[in-house]
């Protein structure tokens, strides 16, 4: 694990506590847009799915999906919503960097809600090398993440070029624009900080990334 990276006993305990802000009940809406405007193709991987609930809206509209979390409570709460809902939705307990030959070569499209950005500087470029090998020429990588704008916000927020750094060789960047990101404001100190009550649901400044492999 990189400097800067985020370790991983903080989502467990995240989710055992109640301060997982990044738990919606429901699809990022820029996700939603992605599969609205036909940007989600083929095999998707679901990257860091956490509760699941892109995973679960992808495959409730048909698409062949995995999610995977290193979190073993991410995918027990992912595997729950997903039988609550009816929906036949693969997870795995998986950590990002290990996910080996199996899936080499197996995704046309990644959805990256909220996961390059609790990575240090040098754990972000190996993201992206492990992505290019589980992906196959033309596959589509969309990265949501929190960003640093200056705007007020809560979380790992990080630059654009963060993003443009890590996606060198073998990739192209065909958008990389401001967004939102949906959140809720579970911990006193970032309610505070944002002039909303605990528990509110805040839209955070976020960075969406488009990239394509080679």
């Amino acid at each position: 694990m990189s400097e800067g990276t985020i370790a991983r006993d903080n989502f467990d305990r995240a989710y055992v506590d109640g301060t997982a802000g990044w738990v919606i009940d429901g699809a990022q809406p820029a996700v939603e847009a992605l599969e609205r405007d036909g940007r989600i193709h083929g095999t998707v991987l679901d990257a860091g799915c956490g509760a699941g609930e892109h995973t679960i809206l992808l495959a409730e509209r048909g698409y062949e999906v995995l999610g995977v979390d290193f979190a073993d409570r991410a995918v027990e709460l992912a595997r729950r919503n997903a039988a609550q809902r009816g929906v036949a939705a693969r997870f795995e307990v998986a950590d990002v960097f290990a996910l080996g030959t199996a899936h080499e070569g197996a995704f046309d499209t990644v959805v990256d809600s909220a996961l390059f950005h609790v990575f240090g500087e040098d754990d972000q470029r190996r993201y992206a090398d492990v992505l290019h090998r589980a992906t196959r020429p033309g596959a589509t990588v969309h990265v949501l993440v929190l960003a640093d704008t200056g705007e007020p916000g809560f979380g790992p927020r990080i630059r654009d070029t963060a993003i443009r750094s890590a996606f060198g060789a073998g990739w192209d960047i065909a958008a990389l624009e401001a967004s939102r990101y949906r959140a809720v404001a579970t911990v006193p100190e970032h309610a505070e900080g944002l002039g909303v009550a605990v528990g509110d649901t805040v839209e955070l400044p976020a960075w969406l990334a488009r990239i394509h492999r080679r």
